[in-house]
């Protein structure tokens, strides 16, 4: 059988944050479900999808490996890919809005990914904490997609934001990290409690904090981080009587001994620990660490670096399953301190 022409339906997106090889295997899909592609029927190389779509051969391939692994694709030595199961569309079409990509996030994002598997095919953008952006992104076509998925951070306070949320029908939105004041009727979020968290945090780690003078939170301003975390910190403070101070600047900031510092960005942190040791303290010991947001490099830099953090895996498994339940619920995900080294 000759090979498909199917590159009519393949479309590739350079602007979207879902990988290329993902997308390729998402169109594949699409249309297989859509009776598009018949069963049995040989696809184009690899080479040729690589020239067609102007994607490199890697990705090609690693979108055929994909398809292959769920059984959508079954391969013959000498002839190529062809379809194997002509009933493996998706029923899931999502649109999923992150404010930026960080390691973190990441790890949200592949958990939601791995989780909904070929069920779902998901358009994946980053607005870089731009409302002007993300109002953009929500101008698409919202009928044509079965959820909207969107993690709500803006650098600052955005008069319109609940109204624009506000448009999307509520048994299509699920909120991630955080939920969002003024939204009508019941809809779906999978989020952090910021300002007990950080409070209840700090207070696990309260032995640990006592051997130091005093507590110091680095938070810049105009940053997208919500105000929930410093009040919840400032109220910890205030509780238990801890000298302390908000960082706006870390570069501006003189550090002394008997100081613990919490940092919320990653650049942040590698300036804090790049001037402690100038300074010649020892992280640990004269100067303590906490750091939001557990990634797995943390727990090897600097033998180990105490966190405070939700669990990001299981944030995006738990907005997927909303969707596959067909559910309509608000979660609040635990948050975890990890005690190491660094305090």
């Amino acid at each position: 059988m000759k090979p498909s022409n199917i590159f009519r339906y393949l479309n590739i997106d350079d602007f979207s944050a879902t990988p290329k090889y993902q997308q390729l295997a998402n169109a594949i899909i699409k249309a297989v479900g859509e009776a598009k592609i018949q069963r049995d029927e040989i696809l184009p190389s690899i080479n040729e999808m690589s020239y067609e779509l102007d994607i490199s051969r890697d990705t090609a391939e690693k979108a055929f490996k994909y398809l292959k692994s769920r059984g959508v694709l079954g391969s013959v030595p000498g002839k190529g890919y062809y379809v194997m199961n002509a009933s493996s569309g998706q029923p899931y079409k999502i649109l999923l809005l992150f404010n930026k990509l960080s390691e973190h996030k990441k790890i949200i994002y592949d958990s939601f990914a791995a989780k909904l598997g070929t069920q779902a095919s998901i358009d994946f953008y980053i607005y870089n904490s731009d409302f002007g952006l993300f109002k953009k992104l929500l101008s698409r076509n919202l009928q044509e997609y079965t959820h909207v998925v969107i993690l709500p951070h803006f650098r600052e306070r955005q008069q319109h934001l609940e109204e624009l949320v506000n448009g999307i029908p509520r048994e299509k939105l699920i909120l991630l990290d955080k939920k969002l004041k003024g939204i009508a009727g019941e809809y779906s979020a999978v989020y952090e409690n910021f300002r007990e968290d950080i409070y209840h945090a700090l207070e696990q780690a309260r032995e640990k904090l006592q051997k130091y003078r005093s507590l110091h939170l680095i938070f810049p301003e105009n940053t997208y981080y919500p105000e929930e975390i410093r009040e919840g910190f400032l109220q910890f403070c205030e509780d238990y009587a801890f000298p302390h101070s908000l960082v706006p600047d870390i570069a501006e900031e003189s550090i002394s001994a008997g100081s613990v510092y919490i940092n919320l960005r990653e650049h942040d942190l590698v300036a804090l620990i790049e001037k402690i040791r100038s300074l010649h303290l020892n992280i640990g010991k004269d100067v303590g660490i906490i750091s939001y947001n557990e990634t797995p490099l943390k727990k090897f830099i600097l033998n180990g670096l105490t966190t405070i953090s939700t669990d990001f895996a299981m944030m995006g498994e738990l907005a997927a399953g909303l969707i596959t339940d067909n559910a309509i619920a608000q979660i609040e995900v635990p948050f975890n301190v990890t005690l190491r080294e660094s305090l």
